[in-house]
């Protein structure tokens, strides 16, 4: 079969909102009629889109499995679709949602009544990538020379992602929202978020519960969380503390994976996704009854960021692909591979996997045959993404995949596994099993390698004559004969249609 199309479905468990697209995907096969079919997706197209759920929670800390599924369930039938027909999609839960206490279980449950899905739990750094990729932050940094950011802002948090040539380089995250600061038509403060207090506090600013807060202050307010926020993200290599000290209390973790220094190139191009995002588009609120049209602070805090977006950086303003529904999930393509008779493998009971995200190491040509400092610091700093990314508890956390490399020499092979087990043990010191996913002829001498290097302290699977991009995930079967094996490789398609309706606060 030449061609085909599959109808596949996104789900998106959030903080506050569920929600899910369907996309009929139209499929082309690349491969030749005598190797194992492989399809490049050439169309997609937006079927239907939910409303906008509110999170069905049990108290504060416990998602309500049965109202997920609910959900899930009567919005199949809405789309009219069978969950028979569908062949491939993706459950992804994100922001605080992910940090819910059963939200392993959740994960668990729908892989198990979802099929092939693609599903996971996503913290705040891995939802910014996420929300980076819908927004097409991704795709334009391969046609810019800098680095392109996505700043993806809901109603707590600001998830900020910069790309360069495609890959994800920086990741950093904020407490900035709409929601942060809910407010009545009259200009009463309702509720402030104990998240953004310390900031506050740091700022010179005293609101409480109860208190009447004029037009002019909020915007004061929220004009001075933007630049605080924004001069983090624009500023480059600044020393970290030639930045507003106050910043610490912004930043959701400062351990050292932020946007601004250590080596972060210029930013050439950003844009705004999320909630926030939407907001920006609609007209600026002139008064506080429409300041406070969703409760909160979210239309004016989407117009101070833009303004000074606009007024105080010499960074041009991208339009996203999607905003609100940014980290919602068009999931796609599935297809099997086997792995060459060369793999390295001593993990065999952690066989098979299920839903493992991919990481694609940036080329290393230019490092290989350099020497051995400059090729650790690049496989050092793609494994601290990687720990901002994914699950640093996980017994299998990521598979790193390693690009290019065709016919390089055993020596070569030595120093990468040396540069893999440094960055590998520095930043997932609690895993069990290293996965590695070459994309030529190479694994059982870099297996053997990594095995040499790193004795008793980890299991290793390292397989190669697989072909992966960065964000896939795959899953790993049982050994064929032969020592074959069969990988699953699940692709994420993110929707390039605008927005179909809707509006959220914050």
């Amino acid at each position: 079969m030449e061609e085909q199309w599959i109808t596949s479905v996104g789900i998106d468990i959030g903080t506050s909102t569920t929600k899910m697209i369907v996309s009929r995907l139209r499929l082309k096969r690349t491969s030749s009629a005598v190797s194992i079919p492989r399809y490049e997706i050439v169309e997609r197209q937006l079927v239907y889109a939910s409303p906008m759920y509110t999170t069905p929670l049990i108290g504060r800390d416990e998602l309500h499995a049965d109202g997920v599924w609910e959900i899930i369930m009567a919005e199949y039938q809405r789309a009219g679709i069978r969950p028979a027909e569908l062949k491939t999609g993706a459950v992804i839960i994100t922001g605080e949602t992910a940090n819910k206490r059963n939200a392993r279980e959740i994960v668990q449950r729908l892989a198990e009544r979802s099929g092939d899905f693609v599903v996971a739990a996503a913290g705040a750094d891995l939802e910014g990538l996420l929300a980076g990729r819908g927004a097409g932050a991704d795709m334009r940094s391969m046609h810019v020379k800098g680095a392109v950011a996505n700043l993806d802002i809901g109603g707590g948090t600001a998830n900020v992602v910069i790309f360069r040539r495609g890959q994800p380089i920086k990741t950093v995250t904020f407490h900035v929202g709409g929601r942060l600061i809910e407010l009545d038509t009259m200009g009463r403060v309702t509720a402030v978020s104990p998240s953004i207090r310390p900031w506050l506090t740091s700022r010179g600013y005293w609101i409480d519960q109860g208190q009447l807060i004029s037009f002019e202050a909020l915007a004061g307010i929220c004009q001075d969380m933007s630049r605080c926020m924004l001069d983090y993200v624009a500023g480059g290599d600044l020393p970290r503390e030639e930045y507003d000290p106050a910043l610490r209390e912004l930043l959701v973790d400062v351990g050292g994976k932020g946007a601004g220094g250590n080596g972060q190139p210029l930013i050439e191009e950003w844009m705004v996704s999320g909630g926030i995002g939407l907001l920006m588009e609609l007209p600026k609120p002139t008064t506080m009854a429409e300041v406070a049209a969703y409760g909160d602070i979210g239309p004016l805090l989407a117009h101070e960021i833009k303004d000074a977006m606009a007024l105080h950086y010499d960074i041009a303003m991208g339009k996203p692909n999607q905003t609100v529904r940014a980290t919602v999930i068009g999931a796609g393509m599935q297809s099997t591979e086997i792995s060459g008779a060369t793999i390295y493998l001593d993990a065999l009971s952690t066989l098979p996997i299920r839903n493992l995200p991919v990481y694609r190491l940036d080329e290393l040509t230019d490092v290989i045959f350099a020497n051995q400092d400059a090729l650790t610091d690049r496989v050092t700093g793609s494994m601290r993404v990687c720990a901002g990314l994914y699950d640093k508890e996980a017994s299998i956390p990521f598979a790193l995949a390693v690009r290019g490399m065709k016919g390089i020499s055993y020596s070569s092979v030595q120093r990468l596994a040396a540069a893999i087990c440094r960055g590998y043990l520095d930043y997932f010191a609690q895993a069990e099993v290293l996965v590695v996913v070459c994309e030529h002829d190479m694994a059982q001498a870099l297996g053997q390698s990594l095995r040499k290097l790193l004795e008793k302290r980890l299991s290793i699977i390292c397989i190669d004559q697989i072909t992966v991009m960065h964000g896939d995930y795959i899953d790993l079967g049982e050994p064929l004969p032969g020592m074959l094996l069969p990988v699953m490789i699940k692709t994420l398609v993110f929707q390039p249609a605008p927005e179909l309706d809707g509006s959220e606060g914050g």
